[in-house]
């Protein structure tokens, strides 16, 4: 048979002008059409006010969700410029909203220091609403301008008089692009305050204005990652009871770094370069982890805490430490898998100078905190060896490199991992109903007896005694903390199915802290998740419906009516049986899981160190914030 060959030539090749590259391949630009790439929208626009903030010339930004879903966010710098750009023959304002790539970041007047070096963001925001409304504050005039899918209406024109300055972009969404169109208050709420932390003395409120979801919030650090140091550490006893603070210019850019040691086993250090949440790490992240180490090192033998032959491990060093790096750049240079890496190989050196010459200082000005400090690394390395030397003596049956996987496991019958999900189920009843109730193809059951220990107040060493998670940690095959190895993880979903009560709750919330603290790049990577089980169920003849909420239910029975109707609340997940289990946490076609993410980091490790630490003080002030919020207490 005869190859068809199909004309390709020069009318093949498109030139895609103006903003039509955008629209056509949004990914490219904000990385997806999802909720993610949705609030990517805000982000790019806020990054512009906070370039000019970094400038010296904004000290207030302001984000509104408008009432009828647009948003919109203001500034007090000094406004996109006005005037005629000649070779354009268009005002600068209608340039910077219409063409990629043009901006005040590439030449060396604009702006020295910016999250965003590309000149995209005004334009890629412009090309995926349905509408813009821009609004310029400068020379005493307020400019005005209005786009429809990224097409100027008319020119940019004056609207009246302004006091101050400024720029004002109002946008709404094109739903022809996203997949949802809805922006949601806490994802934009984390990202503010983060901005309002990384800059000192700045100003950033956020407004809902949306009927029903009205709130408002202001942040204003005027410590900036002082404060954002002093929130991470709230509730935890400190090592130091002040935060050392590092601040030092770095050629027309600047180092800042804030930490304190508390009483906690794991390390939460956050990097960030210009603004930009550097969760891959990099240069300045390895020059401030060299320096710490070879610091606390050498005053531990100063000060004849350590001999000639002994060395704390970086691991030893950071043990309880709290710490925010965030190094601001002229031309940073991002690296990784999702460009969240710092390059920059200049700033390994220059901040681990500026670290060492500071924390030396520090030290030798404050031998007792020094002293505390190096007896704590001490501390830490003791219990390490010892739970290293444990692990050694059993290496042979140890439970991170065993094969043998635990005898309560029912497990499934499929080996590709990427096809698997197993099910961390309350008790051996719901254990039994659940293994009854599941596909064996691809999902395996482990029935947890009691709680497992809590290991916010625990060692590692007492982490592995405790027999339920040897047995998840068996289970899943990919070991924990610095020998954790994805590739060697059996299952692709773990899903915790408790029941939906207090017991339920709090043996959900161990777990979840048992991940958090030895098995994060189990959250980071996606593979958790938490089985949403319904409250009730609606007999009305043979019809049957279940529903996971009390407005939902209320919503159903306002349609339908409440007569003839049999409602059965469920109390836990015994009381299925295993058709009614699979229909509802199990069935993939129709049940409802809660992925668990890592998208506000800070905040989760807030709440772990509130509810599951040494302060229960703070325990009793959440629960009375929240107390409102329960409908129905099950005790």
């Amino acid at each position: 048979m005869a190859k068809q060959i199909e004309k390709y030539d020069e009318a093949d090749i498109q030139v895609l002008e103006g903003l039509e590259p955008v629209r056509k391949r949004p990914g490219m630009y904000i990385g997806s059409t999802d909720e993610k790439g949705l609030h990517h929208l805000v982000t790019e626009i806020v990054d512009n006010s906070i370039d000019e903030a970094l400038a010296g010339h904004c000290t207030d930004i302001k984000v509104i969700i408008e009432k009828e879903g647009a948003v919109s966010v203001s500034d007090n710098g000094r406004g996109i410029p006005t005037g005629i750009i000649a070779k354009e023959g268009k005002s600068a304002v209608e340039v910077v909203l219409t063409k990629l790539h043009a901006g005040g970041k590439f030449g060396n007047g604009g702006y020295k220091i910016s999250g965003g070096l590309h000149g995209v963001g005004l334009s890629v925001v412009n090309a995926l609403s349905e509408w813009l409304e821009v609004e310029v504050r400068q020379n005493g005039k307020l400019y005005k301008q209005i786009y429809n899918r990224g097409v100027p209406q008319r020119d940019l024109r004056e609207a009246g008089a302004a006091s101050e300055t400024g720029t004002k972009v109002t946008f709404f969404p094109d739903s022809d692009i996203f997949e949802v169109i809805e922006f949601n208050y806490d994802t934009m709420r984390r990202r503010l305050r983060e901005l309002a932390y990384l800059n000192k003395g700045l100003t950033i409120s956020i407004e809902d204005k949306r009927e029903g979801k009205e709130r408002a919030e202001t942040f204003y650090f005027e410590g900036g990652i002082i404060c954002f140091v002093e929130q991470l550490n709230k509730g935890r006893e400190c090592v130091f009871k002040e935060i050392v603070y590092i601040d030092a210019e770095h050629n027309d850019g600047e180092i800042e770094i804030a930490l304190q040691y508390n009483d906690a086993y794991t390390e939460n250090i956050f990097s960030f370069a210009n603004n930009i949440n550097t969760e891959e790490g990099g240069s300045h992240l390895d020059g401030f982890k060299n320096a710490l180490t070879k610091v606390i090192n050498d005053y531990g033998k100063k000060a004849n805490i350590l001999k000639d032959d002994e060395k704390l491990s970086g691991e030893d060093v950071r043990e309880g430490l709290t710490a925010v790096i965030s190094v601001k750049l002229t031309e940073p240079q991002f690296e990784g898998q999702t460009k969240t890496k710092l390059g920059n190989s200049e700033m390994r050196t220059a901040v681990t100078k500026v670290v060492t010459e500071y924390l030396g200082t520090y030290l030798e000005e404050h031998p007792k905190e020094a002293k505390d400090l190096v007896l704590k690394c001490v501390l830490a390395q003791r219990a390490r060896d010892a739970a290293r030397n444990a692990r050694e003596l059993t290496r042979r049956k140890s439970i991170l490199e065993s094969t043998t996987l635990p005898g309560k496991l029912a497990d499934c019958s499929d080996r590709d991992s990427a096809n698997c999900e197993i099910y961390l189920v309350e008790g051996d009843s719901a254990g039994g109903t659940a293994k009854q109730g599941r596909d064996r193809r691809f999902q395996a059951i482990l029935p947890l007896r009691g709680k497992i220990l809590n290991v916010e107040k625990a060692r590692l060493h007492r982490v592995l005694e405790n027999e339920e998670i040897k047995s998840m940690i068996t289970a899943f095959g990919c070991g924990i903390n610095q020998e954790f190895d994805e590739t060697k993880l059996r299952y692709n979903k773990i899903i915790c199915m408790t029941d939906a009560d207090v017991d339920g709750s709090h043996i959900r919330i161990l777990l979840l802290t048992f991940f958090f603290r030895f098995m994060r790049p189990l959250v980071e990577c996606g593979h958790v998740y938490v089985a949403m089980p319904p409250l009730y169920k609606v007999a009305r003849g043979k019809s049957e419906k279940y529903f996971y909420d009390d407005a939902e239910l209320e919503e159903h029975l306002g349609q339908t009516g409440r007569k003839g109707v049999d409602i059965q609340r469920y109390k836990g997940l015994g009381e299925m049986n295993a058709e009614q289990l699979w229909e509802t946490t199990m069935n993939p076609a129709c049940r409802t899981l809660m992925q668990v993410t890592m998208e506000d980091a800070y905040e989760a490790e807030n709440i772990f160190s509130m509810l599951m630490g040494e302060q229960p003080e703070l325990r009793r002030e959440f629960i009375e914030q929240n107390a409102t919020l329960v409908k129905e207490l099950d005790i």
